[in-house]
Order: structure tokens, then C-alpha cells, then sequence
């Protein structure tokens, strides 16, 4: 029996993949093996001894002490994608206002309620401030080409724009699923050159952190529309402020807001409801339990922010895992008492590593001493080892 606990309330339908004799769900158990969570902050939590996995229903992991879990062998899991139409529609429906100045025009209105009879006629009447293009016909540059920038991208295709992509990083389903009509940009300056609308869909990371900046704009297409549904970090508030006021930027929608931000009449700032739908946080919470279960049960790695993908399917038989530091002569010591143990023969075997942190699983064809367990336990540098 699997003990699963839930730290938020998580969707039905994506608990209802957990439902079986194997698992115990409560949002109260104790010792559990695995926890589901949206926004709890984990970081000053005691993660108990018994504690194996836990699944991010959603994209970002910093309410997850990532560091504490890798050094206890606990694969931290995310649901990349899984909100990614919901967050497709958010960025096209903030293209559209960009251009069509929509929300200023409501909020206009609105000034005009207590005119009476006249209010019909005075909004009519004042429409012609509130001009803007269409997008047919304009060109936009995607900068970051993984779930959701495909989809924008697509979309966008769709509704008669041409495309410029840049991902330096474009990973080989990306590519199958991106739209032939898109252009590839070689470098992100002249994605800029050449584009009426702009949208941001890449990572925070170092490399990353306020790469829209003033050299930036200062490559920009004059009046360019830019749109950030990714992360705060990458925009330079006070030089996208400045790109605004100069003209350079005629439209910036965000929805990381501030207060310099909320105060520019050429920003639309709106909450973060990228993932505000009941069939995002369905999609997530499916994928999250999925990506536990799978791995509680046959010990596979998928979606893991912490240590390597390595999926062997599912286990017919006896299957060893372990987590271990990425170090010299550990997978042949591993595999040696493996082996050596009543001649145990190794049918199938897979490692893995990303950064000081690897995996190895391993399948035998027969039954398995528990003391192999132990002298594998005792390595230096293994970290947690399971018998499935």
C-alpha cells in the first residue's frame, strides 16, 4: 500500500488515476511515500524518512526545496505542458488587446454611466480614440519554442500572422509539432528587427534574467507590441518603461504586475491566470498522479526537475533502483554486488545522470535478497536505494 498526501486540494478526475487497493490518499497521512501539491511551500517542512517522490501539479517549483530533495534521493516531479493551451489562449486573447486598445475602450466607457440617455451616443461617439491594427497579415516572434510556444506560434498561423521562432534549445518534439509556416530565427536580434508583436516563453535561469533590456529594445522594430506570460525576470522594468515612453514599445501585457507597471497607461498588467482553468488544473493534477504512480510502481523518471529521465516501462519482474551522486567507479561497484550476490543475472540495466545527481535501475530475473539492499545502501554515495 502507497500512501499518497495531498498538500492542496487536488482535482478528483487526477486522484481518480490513484484509486486502486495500492494507494491510500488523504491529505493527513502519516510516513507518506509520495506528495501531490499546487502552491503549498514545502521549505520548511520535515520530509519524513518514508518519502519517495513528490509531483508539482504545475510548471514551477520553487514552493519545493529542490536541493533538500535531491540530497535525500526524492524525485521532485513538474507538469510541463499540461497547462499550455490554457496559457495558449491567455497570450492570444493578450495579442488581441494589444492591438485593439479593447480595454481601454471598456474602461472609457465605463466613465460615461451616469450620462443617462446620452451614454449610447457618447460612447459611440468617442470610438475613434481607440484605433488600433488588426494582426492578420503582422509578423510575430516567439522567443522560447516548448509547449506553449508552439502553441502560440501555431495559433498564431491560424489567425493569418507570420511567425518568427527563436530556441537555440529546440528540442526534437518541439520541432514536430511547430507549424512548417514558421521562420527560424538564427539569433534573437534579428527576431527583433523584424517583428510587429513579441511574446516571451522561456525558463528564469541566469543566462536568461533581464535579456529584455535596453540593448534589446534598442534592436526592436519601432512601435513593436510585447507580451511577457513567462516570467518577471525577463523584462527590465525600468527599460521597458523607457521603451515605452520613447515609443519603441507600444504595448506592453504582462501579467507579473507592478506598481510602476500598473501606473503606465500603455501597460495592461492582469493577474497570473495562465493555468485559471478547470481543465488545466485537471490536466495537471492527471499528469502529476500519473508521473508518481509510475513511479512508485515501476520506478520510472519522467518530468523530474531534480534527476535524470530513465524509463525502462513497465517492471515483469524484479527491478533495483537507485539514486547516487554522479561519481567515478559507483555504477561498477553497484553492479558487482548486483551480480555477485547469487549470481543474480542482469537482464536490463539503465543509468542516467543530470548534474551531481544519478540513477540507475536494473532488472533481474530472479528473486532478490534483501541483503542486497544493505551492501548497496553502504556505498558512499548512494543515496536511496528501492526493490520493486
Amino acid at each position: 500500500m502507497y500512501k499518497i498526501q495531498t498538500l492542496n486540494k487536488i482535482s478528483k478526475k487526477g486522484l481518480g488515476v490513484l484509486k486502486s487497493d495500492k494507494y491510500e490518499v488523504s491529505d493527513e497521512c502519516q510516513s507518506p511515500d509520495g506528495i501531490i501539491l499546487r502552491s503549498f511551500k514545502m521549505h520548511d517542512m520535515e520530509l519524513p524518512d518514508s518519502l519517495k517522490a513528490v509531483a508539482r501539479a504545475g510548471a514551477g517549483v520553487n514552493n519545493i526545496p529542490i536541493d533538500k530533495c535531491s540530497e535525500k534521493g526524492i524525485v521532485v516531479f513538474n507538469t510541463p505542458g499540461a497547462n499550455a493551451n490554457a496559457v495558449k489562449e491567455l497570450v492570444i486573447c493578450a495579442l488581441l488587446l494589444s492591438s485593439r486598445k479593447v480595454v481601454q475602450g471598456i474602461n472609457w466607457a465605463k466613465t460615461l454611466k451616469d450620462e443617462g440617455d446620452q451614454a449610447g451616443a457618447l460612447v459611440e461617439k468617442g470610438k475613434s480614440n481607440f484605433v488600433g491594427p488588426e494582426i492578420e497579415g503582422k509578423t510575430l516572434g516567439v522567443v522560447g519554442l516548448g509547449a506553449i510556444g508552439v502553441q502560440v506560434a501555431n495559433a498564431a498561423h491560424h489567425l493569418g500572422m507570420d511567425v518568427i521562432g527563436y530556441d537555440p534549445y529546440l528540442s526534437v518534439d518541439s520541432a514536430w509539432n511547430l507549424t512548417r509556416f514558421a521562420e527560424k530565427a538564427e539569433n534573437l536580434d534579428d527576431l527583433l528587427a523584424k517583428c510587429d508583436y513579441i511574446t516571451i516563453h522561456v525558463p528564469a535561469l541566469p543566462s536568461t534574467k533581464g535579456m529584455f533590456d535596453s540593448e534589446a529594445f534598442s534592436k526592436m522594430k519601432k512601435g513593436a507590441r510585447l507580451l511577457n506570460f513567462s516570467r518577471d525576470t525577463l523584462v527590465d522594468t525600468g527599460d521597458v518603461i523607457d521603451a515605452l515612453n520613447d515609443g519603441t514599445v507600444s504595448c506592453y501585457i504582462t501579467d507579473f504586475a507592478t506598481a510602476e507597471l500598473l501606473n503606465h497607461d500603455k501597460v495592461i498588467c492582469m493577474p497570473h491566470l495562465g493555468a485559471s482553468t478547470p481543465e488545466s488544473e485537471e490536466n495537471c493534477a492527471v499528469m502529476a498522479s500519473k508521473e508518481i504512480k509510475d513511479f512508485l510502481e515501476n520506478g520510472n523518471i519522467n518530468n523530474s526537475v531534480n534527476y535524470p529521465t530513465c524509463d525502462m516501462g513497465a517492471k515483469t519482474g524484479e527491478r533495483i533502483t537507485v539514486a547516487h551522486k554522479n561519481i567515478p567507479n559507483i555504477l561498477h561497484k553497484i553492479t558487482v554486488i548486483i551480480s555477485g550476490k547469487d549470481n543474480l543475472n542482469i537482464d536490463h540495466m539503465l543509468n542516467k545522470s543530470r548534474g551531481d545527481y544519478a540513477y540507475t535501475m536494473y532488472d533481474v530475473s530472479d528473486k532478490i535478497d534483501p541483503k542486497v539492499k544493505k551492501e548497496i545502501e553502504s556505498l558512499d554515495g548512494v543515496i536511496k536505494v528501492r526493490i520493486l
